[in-house]
């Protein structure tokens, strides 16, 4: 909300995708299409989490963060920092069964996640969407959820064609978004997986690169 209310984005007519695509939501926050994980899927990452000392949270709508990991991880404080919202240190029973969870984010080193990342496919993989969305952050959500059907779901509702549609990323969770959207744009310091799904390659998000992809390809004459 405070970036949207920076770039004065609000109300019914405006939209938001939010969670990697797990949440579809007016500006004003009237949700047209949700889908978090299931409680057994939730349980489960904790199991895994406590047999391996993986760390990693779960997160509600409002991007609260929950976890049982007793030794916070420092990517999740600073996920909770970036996201204004606080920390509860929580077995999944410990919980409201009525709390949603959007998703589950797997964190630590990158070297660990390296280590874990097939096994996390293996063991979640056939019944979540399971995405490495940055070095730091191996993501578990919903079967029917990535960035390119979300983006689909509301290209359809609002009568937009793909060829209409510019999508900007920069990691593996944007390719889905990419493959649907009629120009994919990569940020300079994007992920080479990324930049492999793209027709252009901006700067990077320290040197105006979306700025640079808008006079490109919005506002040029």
């Amino acid at each position: 909300m405070p970036f949207l209310n920076q770039l004065g984005i609000a109300g019914d007519n405006q939209y938001v995708i939010t969670f990697n695509g797990s949440i579809i939501e007016t500006a004003s926050g009237k949700i047209l299409k949700e889908a978090g994980i299931s409680r057994e899927a939730y349980q489960a990452i904790d199991d895994y989490s406590q047999a391996t000392g993986l760390p990693y949270n779960v997160l509600d709508q409002n991007s609260v963060i929950y976890t049982s990991n007793v030794n916070v991880a420092p990517m999740t404080v600073v996920q909770a920092w970036e996201n204004e919202a606080g920390i509860h240190i929580r077995k999944p029973n410990e919980i409201d069964a009525a709390t949603q969870m959007v998703k589950a984010v797997f964190t630590g080193t990158s070297e660990q996640l390296d280590v874990h990342e097939p096994q996390v496919h293996v063991q979640f993989g056939t019944d979540n969407y399971v995405v490495r969305a940055a070095d730091l952050f191996l993501e578990v959500m919903h079967a029917d959820v990535n960035k390119g059907k979300a983006v689909q779901y509301l290209a359809n509702k609002l009568g937009f064609a793909p060829d209409e549609i510019m999508a900007i990323g920069d990691e593996k969770n944007d390719i889905p978004m990419f493959q649907f959207a009629g120009t994919a744009v990569a940020m300079g310091n994007g992920s080479a997986e990324a930049k492999a799904h793209v027709d252009f390659i901006t700067a990077d998000n320290d040197s105006d690169g979306i700025a640079q992809a808008f006079d490109q390809f919005i506002f040029k004459v």
